[in-house]
């Protein structure tokens, strides 16, 4: 259980005690943003479950850039580096957030990882939300789109039974699709289902295995990236 957010457990954080710690979450979340804007860069909030699939999506996003895009990312879990440690190799710069027993990331955690990360000429960051369908959704990064990972492994009724983020999703990722042969899943019930809690639908299936759908998630990033003036449009790409 979360002892940040009181997940579980309405007895732990009382509500005024939970909206004074919304409110301060916002504002260092501006402060982030504020970075982020200043720096040019978009960035991503990286939600889903254990397992689901989004470190795997940043590396073969990595592969998919060829050099083409300077990709760095934050990457949360409770304990170990593992994660961050797979980005930089595969060639991602990325720095860790243990979180000990939060269930999630908040703007002052990022905040304190970016001091580690130089995001100046950087094109993508990725915040890599810690595993869970729950709690990253209440709390605003400083992020510039919310994507959730999906794992079609994961079943057809989740967007149904954790609504609340999905709705905040501004893109979902439905990953694993090169295992749908061998499931007893239904693709179209599943995007039915998120079309009916998102307030628009947007998703793309991907496999980080096999490629697919990786160049769409890629259209959609670059689409999204803002313009780059002066002496930052000027900078090379790697």
């Amino acid at each position: 259980m979360c002892d940040t957010c009181g997940c579980g457990d309405p007895n732990v954080v009382p509500v005024e005690v939970h909206a004074r710690i919304l409110s301060d979450n916002d504002r260092t979340a501006g402060h982030n943003r504020e970075h982020f804007e200043e720096a040019g860069v978009l960035a991503i909030n990286l939600m889903g479950s254990p397992g689901s699939g989004k470190t795997a999506v940043l590396e073969a996003t990595a592969r998919a850039a060829g050099g083409r895009l300077r990709l760095r990312a934050v990457s949360g879990d409770l304990a170990t580096e593992r994660d961050a440690d797979r980005l930089n190799a595969a060639g991602v710069e990325a720095v860790a957030i243990t979180t000990g027993s939060a269930c999630h990331l908040d703007a002052a955690l990022v905040h304190r990882a970016l001091h580690g990360l130089d995001v100046r000429g950087t094109d993508l960051l990725f915040i890599e939300n810690v595993g869970n369908l729950v709690c990253p959704a209440v709390y605003d990064l400083g992020q510039t789109a919310n994507v959730v990972a999906l794992s079609i492994t994961e079943g057809e009724d989740k967007p149904l039974k954790y609504p609340v983020m999905f709705r905040k999703a501004d893109l979902v990722l439905l990953t694993k699709v090169d295992l749908s042969p061998h499931l007893n899943v239904n693709l179209a019930a599943l995007e039915h289902n998120l079309a009916r809690v998102m307030p628009d639908p947007r998703f793309i299936r991907v496999s980080a295995q096999t490629g697919a759908g990786v160049e769409a998630w890629l259209d959609w990033l670059e689409a999204r990236q803002p313009v780059r003036s002066g002496a930052e449009a000027a900078q090379p790409r790697h």
